[in-house]
This record gives C-alpha cells, structure tokens and sequence, in this order.
C-alpha cells in the first residue's frame, strides 16, 4: 500500500493555513486540506481558526465525525484547543467584522476515512500519532483525526498493566493495520508487531552482561522483567522488588529452544522512567503477511500473528 500523503496525522506536515483572502479562494476552489493550531472553542462548541485578516470559524457539526449523529462525544471538540486542526475552506462571509472563513474538518475526515476503507490492507504498515489513553488500549490518529485503537494485548508482548506505560499523548508511532471493518467504518491496528521477534530482541544481549530493566510481574516462583517490550526474563524472587520498578540485572543465560532468559537482580533503581522511552522498531514500513515471535527450534510456546485472513 503506497499511502497517500493528503491523508496524514493531524500535526505531521499538512500545509499550513493561507493568510490572504486570495489565497483562501484558491483553498476553497481547489478543495485544499489545510492546517491551522485551533485557537478556541466557543459555548456553542464551535472552534475558531486565526486565518490571518479572516477568523477561521469550524461550525460544532462540522468539527468532527460523529457529532452530527451524536455518535461522538462533545470532548472531541474540546479536546481540539490549542492543537493543530486539519479543514477544508467552505465559505467565505466577506461582509463581516472581521471576515470570516467557514471551514469543515468532517468533510476532510470523511475523504480520509474513505481512502483508508478502500485502500488499506491487514499487515499494512503505516505511521500515527497517539491521541488519547484508555485502561483497554490507545487511541490514534492515523490520519487527518480519523482515530483507530490499538487494544493493550497488542502494544507489545510483554505484558503491561496501562498503555501508559508503553506510548504517551502526542507521540508518533508506527503501527501495523490488524482488522478493517467496512461496515462499522473501523480500523484496528497493533503496534507489537513492529518491536521485533524474540530473536531479533535477544540478539541486543550477552550473557555475562548487566543491564537495566523494568518489574512486570511478580509471582511464587519469580519475577519477570522486561528488557525490551518484546522481551522478558525470569529471576529469582526478591524482597523489597515492586512492578514498575527498575533493576539492573546479570544475564545469567540466552535459551532460544526454550525462548527463556534467566537473570540476577543486583540492585533495585527508581520507578520506570515517564513518559516511557520511545520504542525501537524493528519494521517501520511495508506490509506483513505474517509474523513470528516464536524462535524456529523452540517447541515450548508459539506466538504469532496472520495478516493474509
């Protein structure tokens, strides 16, 4: 899928908003997608737009999908102030003071919610930016606000308590396309894809070495601690050890038949850093047909994901 750049995330590079009137004109004939930062929102829930001499004003059902039919939440709108806005100029009222420009952001999410129904494919990679987070998964913009959810089972493989601890509002990611529904006109992405196999993980260590790493889960027969978030190990239970915290830890041993890494706690750090590191990807581009966490000759636990179905 070659994605078209009309249809990026809001604040990743859409042209910015014309100042002059004529300029305005030529947006409006051609049915130009611009950006501006929404300045303010009026209690009548309409956002305003500094166009230069003219006052850009978004009316309330025209700022969003869904507020029309009430299928979005008033936040929505709210949630816009002082973040950039993609629109397309409607109209303009030069007999005003001052002039004003109507605009609407639903027609441009309309446009980019079609393209992306039509054109994308599962396993497609494509970039976006966290908008807001949920306890079950993060929402992002993968372009012009059209938001899709990335649930928290699929953030990464090791496991995690609240995507806060693996994304942040307004990072830019990557993600790859795991369900497309027509019908409800929904995108559902997945993200752990993109941070690499268990090999491709284990392969960033030695056994001998000390390095950091975060408490994920602390059970009866030890602790699990995270590397990398596609990459946990296990170590022998500790008093004074909490989850969230950091370690450093020995890495006593690599075991890819049995896709297990055994470490030493040697000394307890401070709480995991917030926000979180920014991820390393692995696969930041193209389309996946399917992927493997699994090394070849471990017989012990298959992890996989298909993207042909």
């Amino acid at each position: 899928m070659k994605r078209d750049d009309k249809y990026l995330p809001e604040g990743k590079g859409q042209p910015g908003a014309p100042a002059s009137a004529a300029a305005l004109r030529q947006a409006m004939q051609d049915g130009s997608i611009l950006e501006a930062v929404a300045r303010s929102c009026t209690a009548g829930h309409d956002l305003t737009v500094p166009l230069g001499e003219y006052e850009g004003i978004i009316p309330r059902e025209e700022c969003a999908l869904g507020i029309r039919e009430g299928a979005t939440r008033e936040i929505a709108i709210l949630s816009r102030v002082g973040k950039p806005v993609c629109f397309r100029v409607t109209a303009l009222q030069e007999n005003t003071t001052p002039p004003r420009a109507i605009l609407s952001r639903r027609a441009v999410q309309q446009d980019a919610q079609d393209w992306f129904l039509s054109h994308l494919r599962r396993g497609d990679v494509i970039p976006a930016r966290v908008t807001h987070i949920e306890p079950f998964g993060a929402f992002v913009d993968i372009g012009c606000g059209v938001t899709a959810l990335i649930g928290i089972e699929n953030l990464s493989v090791s496991r995690i308590f609240h995507p806060s601890e693996r994304l942040y509002v307004g990072q830019d990611i990557y993600a790859a396309v795991l369900d497309i529904d027509c019908r409800l006109r929904r995108v559902t992405l997945t993200h752990r894809e993109l941070l690499g196999t268990w090999e491709q993980n284990a392969a960033l260590f030695t056994p001998g070495e000390t390095v950091q790493g975060i408490v994920r889960s602390i059970e009866s027969y030890g602790i699990f601690i995270e590397l990398t978030p596609n990459l946990s190990g296990l170590a022998e239970r500790r008093e004074g050890v909490h989850e969230g915290q950091a370690v450093s830890v020995y890495i006593k041993s690599i075991l890819p038949e049995r896709m297990k890494i055994k470490l030493a706690i040697i000394d307890t750090l401070e709480d995991a850093p917030h926000p979180p590191a920014p991820p390393r990807y692995f696969i930041s581009s193209g389309r996946l047909e399917a992927w493997v966490y699994t090394p070849e000759r471990c017989n012990t636990k298959f992890i996989m994901t298909d993207f042909s179905g």
